[in-house]
C-alpha cells in the first residue's frame, strides 16, 4: 500500500480537452500540449495521484496500461464536471476489510463523523468576526447537537439532527451571499453550482483514497446502501466539505465570482465554459492543499477499523489544526 512519504510526492493532474488540450506518453512520462503543440506539463507517472481530463478525448490502450501499472485513477468529465467515466485501480483483495465492513453493525462510527463535521461548522462560525444573535444562537443549537450526537440510538435521529445542523449553518455563513438554501444539483443560485463542484471534486478525492486500501466503497457506515450510491466515499467526504465551503466564502470576500460568469437554462445556473477553467483552479487549489490530510485520514480511518478499535481511535480533521499546519 502506499505509504505517506511516497503519497507527499504525487499529484491531480487536470487536461482541459475543451480548450484543445492534448496528452500523449514518452516512456513512463506525461506530456500535456495546448492546442498549438507547446508542452505545458511533463511529469513522470510515478508521482500522478489521479488524472482528470474534461471534455472529449479518445482514451488508448496505452493510458490504460500506465493507469494500472501505476496505479492511478482516471476521471473522464464533462464540461460541466460530471463524471461521465471511471477507469479506477482499487487495491484487489482485501477480503479481510470487506468482511468487517459487511458484518459492522452499529453507529459508533457513524456518530463519530457526524460530530466532526459539526465541529468544522462550528469552527467556520466562530471566524465570522461579527456575530448577530441569530449566529449566536445557531451556534448554540449546534454546540447542543454535538453534544447530544452519543446518546442517539437509532440512524433517523442522526440523519435529523446532521441535516438540522447544515441548514443553520449554510443559513449563517451564507447569510452574505443571497442564500435560498441548499439544492444538491439544483443548481438554483451561483453558490450551490459552485458547491456542487467543490464537492464533487472533493469526492473524488476521497474515493482515490479509500480505493487505495480495498475498501468496498458502496458499504457506508452512516450512508445506508442505495443502488449504485458509493456510499462508504459519502460518508468520509462529510468531515472534510468545511474545506470547500470555506473557500467559496473566501472567494467571495475576495470578488473572485461575478454573477454574469453564470448562465441560466430552464431556470438552473450553469457556470459559462469559458470561465469554467478559473473557477477550477481556486477551488482545487483549496481540496488539493488538504490531500494529505485527506490521505492520513483514510489510512488512520483503515487502520482502526481493520483492527476494531475503540471510537477514540478512529481519526478527527480539525479544520484549523490539519497536520499540514502543525
Amino acid at each position: 500500500m502506499l505509504c505517506y512519504p511516497d503519497f507527499k510526492e504525487k499529484t491531480i493532474v487536470v487536461i482541459f480537452a475543451t480548450e484543445g488540450q492534448r496528452f500523449s506518453f514518452q516512456n513512463d512520462n506525461l506530456i500535456v500540449m495546448d492546442a498549438e503543440d507547446k508542452v505545458i506539463l511533463q511529469t513522470t507517472c510515478h508521482r500522478m495521484l489521479a488524472l482528470w481530463i474534461v471534455g472529449h478525448c479518445v482514451v488508448t490502450s496505452g493510458l490504460l496500461e500506465r493507469s494500472k501499472k501505476f496505479a492511478f485513477p482516471i476521471y473522464l468529465l464533462s464540461v460541466n464536471f460530471r463524471c461521465i467515466g471511471l477507469w479506477s485501480t482499487p487495491t484487489d483483495g482485501n477480503f479481510l476489510l470487506r468482511e468487517k465492513q459487511y458484518t459492522h453493525q452499529g453507529l459508533d462510527i457513524a456518530k463519530h463523523i457526524v460530530k466532526n463535521k459539526i465541529q468544522n461548522q462550528i469552527i467556520l462560525l466562530k471566524s465570522i468576526r461579527k456575530k448577530e444573535e441569530d449566529l449566536k444562537r445557531s451556534l448554540d443549537i449546534m454546540r447542543g447537537y454535538e453534544s447530544q450526537i452519543d446518546d442517539f440510538e437509532n440512524l433517523q435521529e442522526l440523519l435529523g439532527i446532521e441535516g438540522v445542523s447544515s441548514r443553520l449553518f449554510f443559513s449563517e455563513w451564507y447569510a452574505d451571499m443571497e442564500w435560498k438554501g441548499r439544492k444538491p444539483r439544483a443548481k438554483r443560485d451561483p453558490v450551490n453550482v459552485l458547491l456542487d463542484i467543490g464537492y464533487t471534486f472533493l469526492f473524488y478525492l476521497v474515493e482515490n483514497m479509500l480505493n487505495l486500501y480495498g475498501f468496498d466503497i458502496y458499504k457506508g457506515v452512516y450512508h445506508q446502501f442505495f443502488y449504485q450510491r458509493k456510499s462508504l466515499v459519502c460518508d468520509i467526504v462529510e468531515p472534510f466539505r468545511c474545506i470547500v465551503d470555506k473557500q467559496v466564502k473566501n472567494a467571495h470576500n475576495l470578488k473572485q465570482i461575478n454573477k454574469e460568469d453564470f448562465e441560466v437554462k430552464r431556470g438552473q445556473y450553469f457556470l459559462k465554459y469559458v470561465k469554467s477553467k478559473e473557477y477550477t483552479r481556486w477551488l482545487l487549489q483549496a481540496i488539493v492543499e488538504y490531500k494529505e490530510d485527506v490521505f492520513l485520514y483514510t489510512q488512520s480511518y483503515y487502520r482502526a477499523f481493520i483492527r476494531q478499535k475503540e471510537i477514540d481511535d478512529y481519526p478527527v480533521f480539525i479544520i484549523n489544526e490539519s497536520v499540514n499546519r502543525a
